[in-house]
């Protein structure tokens, strides 16, 4: 069952926006699509790809300011974040004008996410963590067989997600890498929305805000 991914960056702040396919089927899902909706439809394109559906980890402008958009164009749902991320995706088009990012929508997801669901494309099934603390209802999306998970802006290579906007809370997101994340395994690669890939085994050797050595 191989998953194929792609990574787009989008937007002013350099976002991951992952393509992920089943290529089996050729059948895959649009995870975070921030912006530059058009870079993002030439990447299905190029690599022959069936969108089924848009994944979000969270309601932040540089993930899903292009979702409504994307959603439009390819005739999909979105599916994602928790319902508690609701009031980012509502100040969507205030945030877009603050940041010199015109045009991002607001909408409601065709489905919000919890812990211990799962979301599927082709042949391909995602199992849903909550992970609040960047935001409060941020997810993340693992893929077992794969050893792949998309964390968002829960963890990144050295470091973590900023908790110090609305509703963020450092301790919530401490707890959320070292009780839903870690157990998935040290050899899991992990797709950050910003910055390269890492390992959860290489953040709990060296990363100085949740390696192991610290707790």
């Amino acid at each position: 069952m191989p998953l194929k991914a792609s990574i787009i960056q989008v937007t002013p702040f350099v976002q991951n926006c992952t393509l992920l396919w089943d290529d089996a089927t050729m059948v895959g899902a649009v995870v975070d699509p921030g912006g530059n909706v058009e870079r993002i439809t030439n990447e299905i394109d190029k690599q022959g790809v069936t969108v089924e559906k848009i994944l979000l980890t969270h309601g932040h402008l540089d993930h899903a300011g292009g979702a409504a958009e994307l959603a439009e164009t390819l005739g999909v749902p979105i599916e994602g974040p928790h319902i508690e991320d609701k009031f980012w995706i509502d100040a969507i088009p205030e945030h877009g004008a603050a940041y010199g990012m015109p045009g991002g929508r607001s909408f409601t997801p065709d489905r919000w996410l919890a812990g211990g669901e799962t979301v599927s494309f082709g042949d391909i099934t995602l199992d849903v963590y909550h992970c609040p603390g960047h935001t409060p209802g941020h997810v993340v999306f693992h893929h077992p067989p794969s050893e792949l998970a998309l964390v968002g802006d829960v963890l990144f290579k050295g470091s973590i997600g900023r908790t110090d906007f609305p509703k963020g809370d450092h301790a919530a997101l401490i707890r959320s890498i070292r009780e839903e994340l870690w157990p998935l395994g040290d050899e899991t690669v992990f797709v950050s929305g910003h910055g390269p890939l890492s390992t959860f085994g290489d953040e709990r050797r060296t990363n100085p805000f949740v390696a192991d050595d610290r707790y």
